[in-house]
C-alpha cells in the first residue's frame, strides 16, 4: 500500500482541529503518520494535542512560535518527508475530508502519472464551502488543455497551482523541489510552491476527492477588499507576491503587479494610509528573496 503522512497545521482553532483529526481518522485509505504543527496555539491546543490518542500514529510538533501557515507547512512536510511516507498530505485546520478523500487522491495520482508520466508533482482535492458550494479562494488554476485525462475516463483535471486544502505530494517532488518558503509566514505561499513544482509537469484536480473546508465566510480575495482588520494578511500577501514576480518572473510583471495593486486599492477606496503602506511592502518586495529550503540538509 502506498504510504501517506499527513500533515496538519493549526493556530488557535482547537474545536475545528478536533474535527480534522476526526476526519483523518475516518480515512479509508489510512495515514502512516499524522502530524499536527502547533504553531504554539494558547486556547488550550497543547493540552489538548498532549494526552490525545488516535487511531493512526500521531505525532505532534509544538513551535515556539506561530511561525504562521508557511512555516507550518514547511516544517510539517520536512517530517512529513523524513518519516518516509511516500506522500505528504497537507491541509489547514479547519479542512475536513470526506472519508474518502485519500483513497480518490492517492488514485487519482496514479492514474495520472500513468498518462503523463513520474514528473505530476501533485494531486489536490475538490474544496466545498460548509453549504455544499464550491469555496471561492480555492479553486485550482487550470492548464490550457485542462480536460486531456478527463477525456480519457479519469477524474482528474490539470492545474499548475491549487491552494494547501488536502493537497497530495510525492516524496520525490520534495526532495526535488525543496519546501515552501517558511518566510512568506502566510498568504502566497501555497501559490508559489504549487507553481514552483509544476515547472516540468502539471498536477491534477481529483474530481472525487473532496473535502470541506470550513472557513467562515465563502469569499474570494482581492486587493479592494482591505480594511483595518484585515491589512496584516494582505500585507504579507504583497509582499510576498511582489518579491516572487521580481525575483522569479522579472522587472516588467512585477511592475505590472504593482500597477494592478494600485488600481485595486484605488477602486475599493482603501483609506489612503492602508495604500501607502502596502505600496511600501510592494517596495518590500525588491530586498525580500528568500532562499529554498531543501530536506537533504536536515534529514
Amino acid at each position: 500500500m502506498v504510504t501517506v503522512a499527513a500533515v496538519v497545521v493549526t493556530f488557535n482553532r482547537l474545536e475545528k482541529l478536533k474535527n480534522v483529526i476526526a476526519s483523518i481518522e475516518a480515512q479509508t485509505h489510512p495515514v502512516s503518520t499524522l502530524f499536527v504543527i502547533d504553531n504554539a496555539s494558547t486556547d488550550g491546543t497543547g493540552e489538548y494535542l498532549s494526552t490525545l490518542q488516535t487511531t493512526v500514529p500521531l505525532e505532534v510538533v509544538t513551535m515556539t512560535e506561530n511561525l504562521g501557515g508557511a512555516g507550518g507547512f514547511a516544517e510539517g512536510m520536512r517530517r512529513g518527508y523524513a518519516s518516509g511516507a511516500d506522500h505528504v498530505w497537507i491541509m489547514d485546520d479547519d479542512c475536513y475530508p470526506k472519508p474518502d478523500a485519500l483513497a480518490a487522491l492517492v488514485r487519482g495520482f496514479a492514474e495520472a502519472v500513468a498518462e503523463l508520466g513520474g514528473d505530476v508533482p501533485f494531486a489536490c482535492s475538490v474544496v466545498e464551502f460548509t453549504d455544499g458550494n464550491i469555496c471561492e479562494m480555492n479553486n485550482p488554476v487550470p492548464t490550457w488543455d485542462w480536460a486531456r485525462l478527463l477525456v480519457k475516463g479519469q477524474q482528474n483535471v490539470m492545474v499548475t497551482a491549487c491552494s494547501f486544502v488536502s493537497v497530495l505530494i510525492p516524496r520525490w517532488a520534495i526532495a526535488e523541489y525543496g519546501l515552501p518558503y517558511a518566510e512568506y509566514f502566510i498568504w502566497f505561499d501555497d501559490r508559489e510552491y504549487t507553481l514552483r513544482v509544476t515547472k516540468r509537469c502539471p498536477g491534477v484536480q481529483v474530481l472525487d476527492s473532496v473535502v470541506v473546508h470550513d472557513m467562515g465566510d465563502n469569499k474570494g480575495v482581492n486587493f479592494a477588499m482591505v480594511n483595518r482588520q484585515n491589512y496584516w494578511k494582505f500585507a504579507y500577501g504583497v509582499r510576498n507576491e511582489s518579491s516572487w514576480q521580481l525575483h522569479h518572473r522579472g522587472v516588467l510583471y512585477y511592475l505590472e503587479f504593482g500597477a494592478r495593486l494600485f488600481v485595486s486599492l484605488h477602486r475599493g477606496r482603501v483609506p489612503f494610509d492602508l495604500r501607502a503602506k502596502l505600496i511600501g511592502k510592494w517596495l518590500r518586495g525588491i530586498t525580500f528573496n528568500p532562499a529554498v529550503a531543501h530536506v537533504e540538509a536536515r534529514v
